[in-house]
């Protein structure tokens, strides 16, 4: 093993290469002095510095390679050599080996780790020569966890639970036995939904048994059936979990809960809703680091991003995020709040509720107990002295009068809002009650978007499409396309599709359109001067990506209407 003798402190050096202020410094030792954790984590932990920063820098610093678990191939050799509790236990992940010449890479976040590295010598009878690489301690739990598996599968859990009656099965109402199998299930539920990237959880009761869903790049797939009379004791644990009143069954109730999972902080929403069968629960799962995509990622275009760019350099102005529910409009308003986001800034945001915690940006949740709902919350902020303000959602009209006030008054204001399309966005405003002549001039753009799978690119099959497919692609019959269907492989767990990504159309407002605005003008009005002007609708948006492979036609068809001919 390689060593570099360091010649600073860690947090000397960091400061010295400009990553953190002598504040942050000086926060952080404070902070050590009453935790004692390593430095290096704690200033990760006050979000002072990325993860990835410090990885390489300590790679430098020990004269080590560093490595990015997620995007290596692993290899099965090696992982055989190591057992699963000896790479849990010591945090440490075997990433090649050569049996021939008996040397066997791995992955540690401490390569000096002195215990680990003699606990598997020892394991390996010392016949492997070891090299170390360094990982961050995230990326090794969750790449433990994604190649070793989880030390309790479910169905195994489930074959010692069911043959039990309830009382028998049931943990203690306080639900702090941890090693309960009732209490495991539902532990390996949690963390089976977040390795495979669920958005939410669905506990459904029927008549005679349990069902449970998760929702997968935008759609439900059927998961588990567990026996009916498990339920109730699985809702009192998932209750006080969630904070919720055990004795309440007849009244819908919201609760929150956070768990470690993988390395990283993974919060769940909880919400009750009384059913003919019993309380249905529905968990949305909501991953931190996944939360935030960058800026040029979203799925736009050059020319289309670089219109998004210009919209959101103007000084003040409203921008709007529209589509249904689900569409991916906060993670969009997220990703444009991270790009801006600079000390010179004042940003603050409203959100039901806060999702993702950002550094540096003031962030509120609505609270029903304060009073504080979108507008009574502008009106506050507006004496916070911001410079940017985010509304989580457009409802009413005092919101949306209240958001062009503060736009009025120079701020940028980034809000999202339930319509169809962008140019659809409009009259929504107007039909709230807002006045043309107050909305004219004070719209920066809009964006209006939907998810769509992406095809595995594993299994994902080319054919020719048939006549009304090419009507629907707007394809001339002799025109010789080729586009791809989902067939379902071992890698996409045989659903065809892996992943998604969003279909968006942006439109940025001008003296002409505003014009428009001003006299009222049809959807159909504003639409066809946008389109003169560049606008990509949806559906144009969607057949590319069609005719790009990336997606199917019948996935774009389920979310964008490409019959469409007025907004």
């Amino acid at each position: 093993m390689n060593s570099a003798m360091p010649s600073l402190p860690i947090g000397s050096q960091l400061l010295e290469l400009g990553h953190i202020s002598d504040e942050q410094l000086y926060l952080a030792l404070q902070e050590q002095s009453r935790h004692h954790r390593p430095l290096g984590d704690l200033l990760v932990h006050l979000g002072f510095l990325a993860e990835d920063t410090l990885r390489n820098v300590l790679a430098e610093r020990w004269g080590q390679q560093s490595v990015e678990l997620d995007h290596i191939a692993i290899d099965q050799v090696a992982l055989d050599l190591v057992p699963r509790e000896l790479a849990a236990r010591y945090q440490l992940l075997p990433l090649a080996a050569d049996l021939g010449n008996r040397q066997l890479l791995v992955a540690l976040s401490d390569p000096n780790d002195v215990v680990a590295l003699d606990q598997l010598r020892a394991h390996l009878d010392d016949k492997f020569r070891i090299s170390t690489r360094l990982a961050s301690p995230s990326d090794l739990q969750r790449a433990i966890a994604r190649h070793y598996g989880e030390p309790h599968s479910i169905e195994d859990l489930l074959r010692r639970i069911e043959p039990e009656s309830p009382a028998t099965a049931a943990p203690t109402t306080s639900s702090n036995d941890d090693s309960h199998p009732l209490v495991k299930l539902i532990d390996a539920m949690l963390v089976e939904a977040v390795r495979h990237a669920a958005s939410d959880i669905h506990f459904e009761p029927e008549s005679g048994f349990l069902r449970v869903r998760y929702r997968l790049d935008g759609v439900l797939r059927q998961m588990h059936h567990i026996h009916r009379s498990l339920w109730p004791t699985m809702l009192v644990r998932l209750k006080v979990m969630s904070g919720m009143n055990i004795a309440e069954t007849r009244a819908p109730q919201d609760g929150h809960f956070s768990r470690t999972t993988s390395g990283h902080t993974i919060d769940f929403r909880a919400a009750t809703h009384p059913t003919l069968h019993g309380e249905n629960l529905v968990l949305r799962i909501l991953d931190r680091q996944r939360g935030i995509v960058p800026l040029d990622q979203l799925g736009l275009d050059a020319e289309a991003l670089a219109t998004l760019h210009r919209i959101i350099a103007q000084p003040e102005g409203i921008v709007l995020v529209t589509g249904p529910t689900g569409s991916g409009k906060t993670t969009t308003l997220y990703s444009i709040l991270s790009h801006i986001n600079q000390a010179s800034l004042n940003i603050m945001t409203l959100e039901d509720p806060v999702e993702y915690p950002i550094a540096q940006i003031r962030q509120t949740s609505l609270n029903e107990t304060a009073k504080l709902d979108f507008a009574s919350g502008i009106r506050s902020i507006m004496r916070q002295d911001p410079d940017i303000i985010l509304v989580g959602e457009i409802r009413d009209q005092a919101t949306a009068e209240m958001a062009l006030r503060a736009a009025m008054t120079g701020h940028q204001v980034y809000a999202t809002l339930h319509s169809n399309s962008a140019v659809g966005a409009i009259p929504r405003l107007l039909d709230l009650g807002i006045l043309p002549d107050l909305l004219s001039g004070n719209l920066s753009g809009i964006l209006a978007q939907r998810l769509v799978r992406v095809l595995c690119p594993h299994c994902k099959q080319p054919y020719s499409p048939g006549l009304a497919e090419r009507q629907s692609l707007d394809l001339p019959p002799e025109h010789d396309a080729v586009i791809f269907r989902p067939t379902g492989c071992g890698h996409c767990q045989q659903q065809g599709y892996s992943g998604r990504r969003a279909l968006m159309e942006l439109l940025r407002l001008d003296d002409e359109l505003d014009e428009l605005i001003a006299r009222r003008a049809s959807p159909r009005t504003l639409k066809r001067l946008a389109q003169e002007r560049g606008f990509r609708p949806l559906a144009q948006a969607a057949r590319q990506q069609v005719a790009a492979g990336i997606t199917s036609l019948a996935e774009v068809m389920r979310v964008v209407d490409l019959t469409a001919r007025t907004a």
